[in-house]
Parts: C-alpha cells; sequence; structure tokens
C-alpha cells in the first residue's frame, strides 16, 4: 500500500502521464500504472512492452539514433549492445537513462 502510494506521488510530482487501470485492494480501489519498461544489464537491454504496443528508440548519449525495437502489447524482447550509457525511450511517452556493462 505504501509502495504504491510513493510510486504516485512520484510519478505526479514527475508530471508523466502514463496508462492506468483500476485494482481493488482490501476493499479499496487504487490507481495502478501499467507501464512499458526499458533496462540495462550485463551486455544488454531488456524491454517489456505495457498493455499497448510500443516502439523503444535506443540513442547514444550523443544523441544519435542507434537502434529501434517495436514489441505488441506485453512483449518482450532483449537485445545485446556494448558497454556504455544510453537514452531509451518509448512512444514519446517517456526517456530513462540505461546503463550497459
Amino acid at each position: 500500500m505504501k509502495r504504491l502510494t510513493y510510486i504516485l506521488l512520484i510519478i505526479i510530482a514527475l508530471g508523466c502521464s502514463m496508462p492506468s487501470a483500476m485494482a481493488e485492494v482490501n476493499g479499496v480501489t487504487q490507481r495502478a500504472e501499467l507501464v512499458a519498461t526499458a533496462t540495462g544489464g550485463t551486455g544488454r537491454i531488456a524491454f517489456v512492452a505495457g498493455p499497448t504496443d510500443a516502439v523503444f528508440q535506443i540513442y547514444a548519449i550523443t544523441g544519435q539514433l542507434l537502434k529501434t525495437v517495436r514489441l505488441s502489447a506485453n512483449g518482450q524482447a532483449s537485445i545485446d549492445m556494448p558497454k556504455g550509457f544510453y537514452v531509451v525511450k518509448c512512444n514519446g511517452q517517456w526517456s530513462r537513462k540505461v546503463i550497459v556493462k
């Protein structure tokens, strides 16, 4: 319960618009966030689409577009990438820094 509250507060503070759904927890209806994600790891970046199709764009730290990954709803993929720092954008809704070790 507290974790969901903190996540919602962070999202509101950042002003992000993300798809959501209503969920009932202990008889109380709450808003649950449904989002696509991208995470860095050892030699690769992993992608998970949310409830809708997602287009991920991977940029070098210099701003150069390196790759585009398209996933259908609830799809998953990972791609091998050299060590470094990248920026991943998703559907023009959000972007995040990703580190590949």
